[in-house]
């Protein structure tokens, strides 16, 4: 009687309903909030984790445009069953250059969290344009536009430079050069430089040649590209369990 009595408060008087759901809606936006302002301490001190070079940033938006996040999450939770299916569960690290990040929730298609190197550029290639082909029971739609359209790159430079004011190291500078070689490396580095970002595009689109057609660059050179980078960046078989628990 008290509770059906307390509940109807709440339902018949709205500044007490509008209290009670402002509270609720703090509560949970606390909750929610308040660890980032703790983001250094949540995020693992991982090596090897770096940001897409140009080539593998323009796949990584033709994979939002597509949709492919609707039907296929980036993120392998911490159970047994997701781990011997999929591998190592996945590292807040692993998308701290991720603008929005990719780790949904929606798994009509398998997780792609650790799918680079899994498979050969050709067989990414003939699951895009046909993927029944080589996966009789995929309800995947077919993408066949990727292989004939040329990849549109003339933009990669302000794209690069509207993801540096959130924070991810595109170099302007040589300063920024210099830390970023000293962070990932030199030959990294220079995938890094806005300056030259559409002549490494074209380097690593034609060395790669993913695509498997060199006369040009298209759009499906530049998915296979980050699709072969997912999860590829940290060697788990240097990191201890232990390394990674203080961080949970």
């Amino acid at each position: 009687m008290l509770k059906n009595l307390k509940h109807e408060i709440l339902e018949t008087n709205v500044g007490v309903l509008l209290v009670g759901t402002m509270i609720a809606i703090s509560i949970g936006g606390l909750v929610e909030i308040a660890p980032l302002f703790l983001i250094k301490d949540t995020v693992e001190n991982v090596d090897g984790v770096r940001p897409y070079t140009p080539l593998e940033l323009r796949g990584r938006d033709i994979y939002v445009r597509e949709g492919c996040y609707l039907c296929h999450s980036q993120m392998i939770r911490p159970f047994r069953d997701e781990q011997l299916r999929y591998g190592h569960y996945s590292l807040a690290a692993e998308s701290k250059y991720d603008h929005p990040f990719q780790w949904g929730s929606k798994r009509t298609g398998p997780d792609l969290a650790r799918v680079g190197g899994k498979y050969s550029n050709e067989w990414h290639v003939q699951h895009l344009t046909a993927p029944r082909s080589v996966v009789p029971e995929s309800v995947m739609p077919n993408y066949p536009w990727l292989l004939t359209t040329p990849l549109d790159y003339s933009d990669v430079e302000d794209r690069m430079r509207a993801l540096r004011t959130t924070g991810v190291p595109y170099s302007t500078s040589q300063e920024e050069y210099q830390k970023n070689v000293k962070a990932f490396g030199e030959a990294t580095a220079k995938m890094l430089d806005i300056s030259h970002a559409q002549q490494n595009l074209i380097a690593q689109a034609e060395s790669g040649n993913y695509d498997g057609d060199r006369s040009s660059i298209s759009e499906m050179d530049a998915l296979v590209a980050y699709l072969q980078v997912l999860g590829t960046m940290v060697d788990f078989s240097k990191i201890k369990p232990e390394d990674l628990v203080k961080y949970r």
